[in-house]
């Protein structure tokens, strides 16, 4: 089976191009990137095999290419084109998009897989989760039933979040020794999970000085007392047999899931004088489960493959 790659030349990019590199089934049929045409595709993924490069291509030459199934990692705003051309050319392939332009499309499947599994068996297209948006709902989706009120996330990620195109955000200067808030209200992420889960989230997202991983912690109150073993026990009930989702003792750390497609859920506490209050920390790598890997996760399932294809880590 063959995968073209919309928009290669990014972080995701190279991190799907190096998941490739091991996957048994699936083989590139191009990378595109506007900017970076005739560059190696080693530039942005240093494991690739060959001596590909990167190359040209327009919306209205999508047709020349054949491809089973097609990734889009372009901007947001600009994926909806692609798609329809498409679309259009090969009404059969699997389209699945990595920005935020489908993901409040009741048209496209939504990539949870924890959630959305047997939809994506089906699925022609496919809107991938954000990264935030993803480790915030494996940590609520256990609890959706029993919440009362708003949770709160605190979010933290590395600044490869902020993409290669320098900014405030990915300045390792301005990160050094430093943690920054930034889109405190109305953030794209917050948006997507309340969507998703059908019950409003309060996000506030910063951006550190590590390279890649998210740390989530969430503050909720639920309908009735807990306490820290019955949280745990809920989440392990919920996620048992889930390949990507590993549910801890102890506390989870960034460290933990780096270069890893996993999501790591834990700190499970209950304060003492409220049981009804209770924490949940989720981490995750942002390029990995919640960009290049959960897409892999997605595409698997809808060309009928085993989900974890190509995913296995050392």
């Amino acid at each position: 089976m063959k995968l073209a790659l919309v928009g290669g030349r990014g972080y995701t990019g190279g991190e799907l191009l190096k998941l490739l590199t091991r996957h048994p089934r699936l083989e590139l049929a191009l990378a595109s990137s506007g900017s970076q045409a005739g560059t190696p595709l080693r530039a942005a993924c240093p494991d690739w095999p060959g001596d590909e490069t990167f190359v040209a291509l327009a919306p209205d030459r999508v047709g020349e290419v054949a491809a089973d199934a097609w990734v889009l990692a372009v901007p947001n705003g600009v994926a909806a084109g692609w798609a329809g051309a498409i679309g259009a050319a090969h009404p059969e392939a699997v389209i699945l998009d990595l920005s935020a332009d489908h993901r409040f499309d009741a048209g496209w499947t939504y990539g949870l897989p924890e959630r959305n599994r047997d939809a994506l068996r089906a699925a022609k297209r496919i809107a991938n989760p954000g990264c935030y948006a993803t480790g915030a709902q494996l940590a609520l989706l256990p609890l959706l039933g029993q919440l009362d009120g708003v949770p709160d996330v605190f979010g933290v990620s590395g600044y490869s979040g902020a993409g290669k195109k320098p900014s405030p955000n990915n300045d390792p200067e301005r990160l050094r020794d430093n943690l920054v808030p930034y889109r405190l209200a109305g953030h794209v992420h917050e948006s997507e999970i309340s969507h998703q889960l059908g019950h409003a989230v309060r996000f506030m997202p910063h951006v550190a000085a590590f390279f890649r991983g998210i740390s989530l912690t969430l503050s909720l109150r639920l309908a009735t007392p807990t306490s820290a073993e019955a949280l745990a026990g809920i989440f392990a009930g919920y996620y048992a047999g889930e390949p990507r989702v590993k549910v801890l003792d102890g506390m989870p750390e960034v460290r933990g899931v780096q270069g890893t497609p996993d999501c790591h859920l834990g700190g499970f506490t209950v304060d003492e004088r409220d049981p009804r209050r209770v924490t949940v920390v989720s981490v995750l790598d942002n390029l990995l489960k919640g960009a290049a890997s959960q897409a892999l996760q997605n595409l698997n399932l809808a060309l009928g493959l085993d989900e974890c294809m190509g995913l296995d880590h050392e």
